[in-house]
Formats: structure tokens, sequence, C-alpha cells
């Protein structure tokens, strides 16, 4: 094996377009995750491909990022968005259209990095026509998922096989907590091989804007007490619950008060009609005109708005790992987050922000206002949220640590390859 086989991967990402702009529908924290590694790798000598599925005709087939780091496109059914839900049936295509991609470069991958269920499916099919070593990150666990949600989709069955098999049979499994380790073990099987590899965040770019800078550029009250949500418009985030605490606040009547709910939807889409009853409740419960929804929010706003905020909140039912809160991290903001999953590792309580049980406002509206009533607690907590995204949790050390394990796994590879074929001789 060459070094340029060894130092060439694919990561691939069906369902999350690591080009796509953050905040289209059911694009978030795996888009961030598949297209901040693959940059942060390449910087640390890899070549790195990654494959995700056309959404439309207009969009280019390759998206280079940089040098040695792009976004390669494959046509799996209509070239429109479609619920991953509903993606399945058309993987096949995508293998196919994969093989084809490597037939023409004339050259196949020996190591790939799937992410999500759906894309594990791919990367177990394509291990059985070629030599592979499979490394796979889940972002969300079907027997977590469907604990909490009363109808199961028709796919459920489909999904809690296939993340069994991709458990048991890949090469390594990267858990992106100790928690979500404890989920696998505990919900999906306790065979498998997992080692634990957190995600990571833009130490550079978060974090560079102090609040009253920021607080100027986005015209916001310099003695305003601001409580901010990021994320997608989804059930599962919470949102409603973060409405119902502000609501319950004491410092509701304090005209400094300000909700900011920021994500992108589209109009008819889930997360649109998500949207539309989030507004609904913040209408019912009176806090209109203290409640913002500035829409999807761009690279260069959302550091801004982070560093602008008191206290960033993450209501979410359950998070694998949870992005949102480690970028307010970087950014020197407390965050108030539900005790649950991922958010359990990033957030350590009453040192770098607060944890509370999920769905429970009233505990919601006292982590708030503790943090509201109290700059000295904040900047502390906000303090200490920076040193420990700068020490553990920058996109550099997870990519650190991904080579770290490729590079174990190639070379254990490369030496049964070679035993075997000393054998056969």
């Amino acid at each position: 094996m060459s070094m340029n086989q060894i130092n060439r991967i694919a990561l691939i990402s069906v369902t999350g377009d690591p080009a796509a702009e953050i905040g289209q529908e059911e694009a978030g924290g795996q888009n961030v995750y598949v297209r901040q590694v693959g940059l942060a790798l390449t910087k640390a000598g890899w070549s790195v491909d990654m494959f995700t599925r056309r959404l439309s005709p207009d969009q280019s087939s390759i998206v280079q990022h940089a040098p040695n780091c792009r976004t390669i496109r494959l046509t799996a059914g209509p070239a429109t968005f479609i619920s991953r839900d509903e993606v399945f049936g058309y993987l096949p295509e995508f293998v196919k259209q994969l093989q084809a991609f490597q037939q023409k470069e004339g050259f196949q991958y020996s190591l790939i990095h799937s992410n999500y269920w759906l894309s594990s499916w791919v990367g177990m099919e394509l291990k059985k026509h070629q030599p592979l070593i499979q490394v796979h990150t889940y972002h969300s666990l079907g027997a977590v998922k469907y604990s909490s949600v009363s109808e199961r989709p028709a796919i459920a069955s489909t999904r809690l096989a296939t993340e069994k098999a991709c458990l048991e049979t890949v090469d390594r499994v990267v858990a992106t907590s100790p928690q979500e380790k404890e989920h696998m073990r505990s919900l999906v099987s306790t065979q498998g091989l997992i080692d634990i590899i957190p995600c990571g965040t833009d130490i550079e770019r978060l974090g560079a804007t102090e609040r009253p800078a920021a607080r100027q550029q986005l015209n916001i009250p310099a003695d305003a007490k601001i409580v901010l949500y990021v994320g997608r418009f989804d059930r599962r985030k919470g949102i409603e619950t973060l409405v119902r605490a502000i609501a319950k606040s004491s410092l509701r009547g304090n005209s400094n008060l300000q909700l900011i709910i920021a994500g992108g939807y589209r109009l008819g889409a889930s997360d649109g009609i998500e949207c539309d009853r989030i507004r609904g409740i913040v209408k019912e419960l009176g806090l209109e005109a203290i409640t913002s929804f500035p829409g999807r929010l761009t690279e260069s706003d959302l550091p801004m708005y982070y560093a602008a905020a008191d206290v960033c909140v993450v209501p979410s039912h359950y998070e694998p790992f949870g992005l949102v809160a480690i970028e307010a991290m970087a950014c020197r903001t407390p965050v108030v987050a539900s005790d649950v999953g991922g958010l359990k590792f990033t957030v350590v309580p009453e040192v770098n922000g607060l944890l509370v049980p999920p769905q429970d406002e009233t505990a919601f509206a006292k982590a708030i206002d503790r943090i509201l009533s109290d700059p000295t607690l904040r900047d502390n907590l906000g303090q200490t949220a920076r040193q420990r995204v700068e020490t553990v949790l920058s996109w550099d050390s997870v990519a650190s640590g991904l080579s770290c394990l490729y590079n174990k796994l190639l070379s254990q590879s490369a030496f049964v390859t070679e035993k075997s074929s000393q054998v056969a001789a």
C-alpha cells in the first residue's frame, strides 16, 4: 500500500451535506462536524473527499473547500430534498455512484469514516466489494430517539438493525462523549470497538469579539439581558421549554430582558411548521415584545450573537454531543443545558455552565435567572468555558485524535495483509 493510498480517505455523509448552509432543513451539527473534521484532517496531512447526496440539479457536483478537501455530491434518487426517514431506498444507488467515482479516479479508498446510520449502511455495503477500513460516528441513536416519540416511523426497525450491525462489525465506532458510549453499550450492543473522540469547534473564529463590541455591531443595548437559542426548529430541541421558562422568569417584568431564537426554516417544511408553533406559544404567553427570530445566522453573524448573549440555552430533549454548547463556550458565554447525553460531558455544572432536567421549564427559569442576575458568575463561567474549549474541544484536537486512530487501523491492516500474504507464500 502506497503512502498516497494511506493518506487519501473518504468521509461519507449521505444526508448531511458538508457544503450546505447550516440552518436549512435537517442541516445542523452533522454537516458542521463533517466539514470541519475534513478541513482539520487536511491540515493534518490527509487528502479528504466528503461524499453526500445531491439535493438539487443546480448544485455543483464538486465543491472544493481547500486544496485537499472537497465535497462530492452523488445522484441517488431524485435530485431534491428527501427526509432522512425516506432516503434508505436510494442507498444502493449511492453505493453504485461511489464505486463509479472510484473507478473514474482509478483509485479505491482504504479507509472511510461514515456519519449517521444511513452512511454506515453505505460503508458496510461498500466493504463487501473492496478491502476497506470503516470508522463510524452515529450523531444520533435510533434507540434513544424512538424512546421519546409516541409513534415510530416505518424505517425504525431497519435503522435499529443497521445501527446494531454497524457497532458489531465496523472497525471502530467513534463516540463523541462517555455518555454516548454508555448509550451504545446499554441500548445497541455490548459487542464492537468504541473510541471516545469529542466534537470540536473553531476557536479562532469564535471568541475573537468581546460582549460590548458584539452588542454594538448588532445594535443591542449594553444593559440588555440576552438569552440566546441557536439551532434547528425541531420539537426535540426543546425550544418550547425555553419559551415557557422565559415566561416564568423573575426578570420578565424587566424591560431589558430579550429572548433571541436563531435558526433557519422553510415555510411549509417540518422546521417551518415547528417555527410557527413556537411563534404561537410566544404570542400566547405575551412574549412577542421581547422575543426576536433573526432566522439563519451567517458564519460572520453567529460569533457576534454568541458573544452578545449573557447566556446560551440548549434545552434539547437529547443531544449525543451538542455543538451549539461548545460554540457558545468558545465565545465565553455560559450555557444552561439539559442534563442529557453529551451535554453532561461538555457542560461542567457550576464550572462552565449549569445543567437542568430536560423539559423542566421551572428549573430552566431558575438557572437562567441565576446567570442573568449575577454578572460575576456569568463572567467566571464564561472564562472557564473558553479554557475548556481551547484545551480539549478544538477541531485540530479532534483531527489529531482521529489521525491517530486512522493511522493505527491502517497500520494494523497493512500488517495483517503482509502477514497473510507471507502465509500464502
